[in-house]
């Protein structure tokens, strides 16, 4: 079974008395332990469709499995729960909470899925360590690089084993050389099995992903996969 598999699935917002339709029909299955970019323009409905994706959204027609769950049948806090186990998030302003260290912030996901106290420190002193963030552990957001801020944001995501990991420009406020660093950190996590979608309007970036979805206008009118992902370093991709 696919991890995610998404069917015609159609997402309106009002304007004013109209229906205007973001997502039209949009059909996509995503496998374990892929990598995959998510790629468009401004307004193509690339964050609506990451938004469906990550149970942020409802759509108002079509169908969600995510990871065997039939999602449009569950209701608000149902959601919240399946979100918060299945989905990491890494998004490009890291969304730290300032007066939290760098543990702290990364317990908050264990403390809503209900792990202990000694389990959550224990996990999240992992992760950090994992992520070369042992020795900043204590830090505040306000002392620690924008590079060494999203190594903390990527350990929060990682910290409750999600089955996804959901991120929207992960680069995008990091200058050339850390957003290498933390572009070949998320090659290496899929390489350890992790499952990633990576939201994005840059195509070079993309091409570091194993299979490329192009949406535009609300239609998916690309899905390719890389044969032999570049991989190459973010140096040469963001110039």
């Amino acid at each position: 079974m696919s991890l995610i598999v998404l069917k015609d699935i159609v997402k309106q917002f009002k304007r004013g008395t109209e229906d205007l339709t973001i997502l039209k029909s949009v059909s996509l299955s995503v496998e374990q332990g892929e990598f995959i970019a998510i790629v468009g323009p401004s307004g193509s409905g690339k964050s609506t469709l990451m938004n469906t994706i990550g149970l942020l959204d409802v759509p108002t027609s079509g169908s969600y499995v995510l990871d065997g769950v039939v999602t449009e049948k569950l209701k608000d806090d149902q959601l919240a729960e399946v979100r918060n186990k299945k989905i990491g998030f890494i998004f490009q302003q890291f969304n730290l909470l300032p007066r939290l260290t760098a543990i702290e912030n990364v317990e908050l996901p264990m403390i809503y899925a209900g792990f202990s106290k000694k389990e959550r420190r224990e996990r999240g002193m992992h992760m950090l360590e994992t992520l070369g963030m042992g020795q900043r552990s204590h830090h505040r957001p306000s002392e620690l690089s924008g590079g060494q801020q999203q190594r903390v944001a990527i350990a929060r995501a990682l910290a409750i084993g999600p089955a996804i990991l959901l991120a929207d420009e992960p680069t995008g406020a990091l200058d050339s050389t850390t957003g290498q660093e933390v572009l070949e950190l998320m090659i290496e996590l899929n390489h350890a099995g992790n499952t990633i979608i990576l939201i994005t309007h840059d195509l070079h970036i993309a091409e570091n992903a194993k299979r490329v979805v192009t949406i535009r206008d609300g239609h998916i009118v690309s899905d390719q996969r890389n044969a032999a992902p570049t991989h190459r370093a973010v140096a040469e991709v963001l110039r």
